[in-house]
């Protein structure tokens, strides 16, 4: 399958974007709907977070992850389901005692991040590998925890998606792979742009790529107008590409795209390089997934 890979779709992410385009998926069914709209477009894996139905805002409520994973498999979309086991990580300080958090801080132990994965059974989920600045805040993820949520996956049997935001990440997840932490071949996930992580271009992508273990699997994304760009990018060096609404809200500029239209986008920019999108029956053969008796 040297002529082809995997394209994955993040449809909505956590972020406050639902202000911003009518497109993002909000409740468990649009989420849902989405998804397989992407598949049908040429996504291989979904890559799921959930939000409240009311506010728009970033949840983590286990019935709204059910609702949209039991919607997913009860379709004729025999799309991967990628479940974010990422967020809870968010921290910033209190004004009055910069030891404390303040406002828009929210912390879950790895335990809790886990909980959707371990309950629902997805082929696979993320595990963020490291703490950064993230825009105005920090995401606190400290060694322990990176390896209490390593064993977590491992045990549950869902394959980890291993999402890097800077260099540093790679050198905890090499050293969790050598240990056996993550079993396999290991997926990562080259996350770029975020500031202020890795920067969004060829030459991170491939500084990154060529320090992964041998029998690694990639993907590289980009934020914004340089999604696309990354996608180029990352199809050129060998590896896979993931679009979608969590990451960027437009086709071009001033026009607001839909998931399915990112994807479209991606297929038609990776036939220009004599490339093709696996199904997701070819993916799941690629990756080494196991799907759960439901």
């Amino acid at each position: 399958m040297s002529n082809k890979l995997i394209i994955t779709s993040a449809v909505t992410g956590a972020g406050d974007t639902t202000t911003k385009s009518d497109h993002v998926p909000i409740t468990p069914k649009e989420i849902a709907d989405s998804a397989i709209e992407s598949a049908k477009a040429g996504a291989a894996i979904a890559h799921i977070h959930v939000r409240d139905p009311k506010t728009g805002k970033m949840s983590f409520e286990l019935e709204l992850y059910r609702e949209v994973v039991e919607r997913i498999r009860e379709s004729d979309t025999d799309v991967i389901i990628n479940l974010t086991a990422g967020g809870g990580g968010d921290w910033t300080p209190s004004e009055n005692n910069p030891a404390q958090g303040g406002p828009g801080t929210f912390i879950q132990t790895p335990e809790e991040r886990h909980e959707a994965s371990e309950v629902l059974k997805p082929e696979m989920c993320t595990i963020d590998v490291g703490s950064i600045n993230f825009g105005d805040m920090l995401y606190v993820n400290p060694e322990n925890w990176i390896r209490e949520h390593a064993q977590l996956i491992k045990d549950s049997g869902v394959k980890p998606e291993i999402e890097c935001f800077d260099t540093g990440y790679l050198r905890i997840a090499n050293q969790l792979v050598e240990e056996g932490l993550f079993e396999g071949d290991p997926i990562y996930q080259l996350c770029l742009g975020i500031p202020w992580g890795a920067a969004a271009d060829a030459e991170t992508i491939a500084y990154m790529r060529d320090r992964l273990p041998e029998n690694a699997h990639w993907s590289a994304f980009g934020i914004g107008r340089m999604q696309l760009e990354i996608v180029k990018e990352a199809a050129r060096l060998g590896g896979n590409i993931r679009v979608g609404l969590e990451d960027n809200l437009y086709l071009k500029k001033g026009v607001l795209a839909t998931n399915a239209q990112l994807v479209d986008r991606s297929v038609e920019i990776i036939q220009d390089l004599d490339k093709e999108p696996m199904t997701p029956e070819e993916a799941r053969a690629t990756l080494g997934l196991k799907k759960f008796n439901r």
